[in-house]
Order: structure tokens, then sequence, then C-alpha cells
């Protein structure tokens, strides 16, 4: 694996698992605050933990919203979003009033349960089952059946597009927990905290993306 991986850190909490994580599997990682190394990487990880208005005030402040769009959009540099950093890359959320990235038509949703007495727990903690969409996309290869991955969240990703859902997860009702398009991947899940199927994950990145 001769690429190496970009981590944005825009002040949030998970950047340095992801980074250790993709070291213990053989990857050059690099985090990085300078929206120039951005420019000029050759894969993205951008990675979050915390509130959608937060998260995008402090892209805002390291000026890394023009960046990315530059590398993602114009040069088409893969990108993978991770749990809030997927979110991000919709065009909005119900948790806060600014605008996402808008890379992925869709807005970000509370969960919202029919039955209050019969309604799992929020936020979403744990392991649980991931099913793809389709399973022979690069980013589930080698990934060995059932798919078990991490979570913790109480908001998820409602695409506008049926083909931009990569997978769905069930939790009172299925959810979509994976997306893609083109050269932007995106999960809800945490792939630096989901062992063996979060180590393949994050291989099938570097190398398929």
């Amino acid at each position: 694996m001769n690429s190496t991986v970009t981590v944005v850190d825009y002040n949030t909490s998970n950047i340095q698992s992801v980074g250790n994580m993709l070291r213990k599997i053989g990857i050059k990682a690099r985090i990085t605050s300078d929206p120039n190394e951005v420019r000029k990487t050759d894969k993205l990880i951008l990675p979050g933990v915390g509130s959608f208005d937060v998260a995008r005030q402090n892209l805002d402040l390291a000026q890394m919203p023009e960046a990315l769009e530059e590398a993602v959009i114009k040069k088409g540099v893969p990108i993978l979003g991770i749990c809030l950093g997927m979110q991000l890359l919709a065009q909005g959320s119900e948790e806060g009033r600014l605008p996402g990235l808008g890379w992925i038509n869709g807005r970000v949703r509370k969960f919202c349960f029919d039955s209050p007495q019969a309604s799992p727990k929020v936020p979403h903690m744990g392991w649980n089952y991931v099913h793809p969409r389709a399973a022979d996309h690069a980013i589930w290869r080698q990934i060995i059946n059932p798919m078990r991955f991490y979570f913790v969240h109480s908001y998820h990703f409602v695409c506008d597009a049926e083909e931009d859902v990569a997978a769905t997860t069930p939790y009172g009702y299925d959810f979509v927990c994976a997306v893609a398009k083109d050269n932007i991947w995106g999960v809800q899940f945490h792939p630096e905290k989901s062992h063996t199927f979060g180590m393949q994950l994050l291989r099938n990145f570097v190398e398929c993306a």
C-alpha cells in the first residue's frame, strides 16, 4: 500500500484512533489540520464525533470546506466519511441549522420510532449487523458475512437516491449505515473500533476507492 491517507483534523475526538488503526494495518497515515495538505493528498478520511453544527463550524474555522471541495469534487480524490464525517456529506441535519458539504443528496434525521414503549434506546450504541445493498461493491470486498460493526450515534442519513445507499442496519427500522457515490464513501459505524471487519474495510478504501 503506497498511498498516504490523510486524516482531516478539525478538532473532533476520534482523530488519533483512526490514525492508529491505519498504521496498525500497515497504511501510511498523516493527520493534518492544514488545508494545503488536504489539497494534495492521495486519499482522505473525514472522521467525526459530536454535534453537526459544531463540526461544520470547526471545518469552516480550519478553512477545510474549500480544500475538501477542490480535492474531492474537482480532482476526484477518494474520501471516506466516518460517523459524523459521513453525516457531513449530506445537505444538512435535524441536529443543527448549518449546511453540510452537500455531496450526497439527503438529510440527517434523528431516530424516531412509532411506539415509545417498544423503541430501542437512543443513542444506538454497540455492535450491529450491516446488510450491503450490493455485496460486490469494493467497500465490502473480502469482509466475511454476517458483517458486524460498532456504532455510536443518535442520528442517521436519509438518502434522496436509493443508488447512493451502500448498506443498511436494523435498529427499530432499517436505516442507512453506508453511502457510496463515485469517489465518495461514508459509513455511520466506526471501522477503527470494529476489529477485523473495520480493518478490512479500511484496507478496501485504500486499495479500491
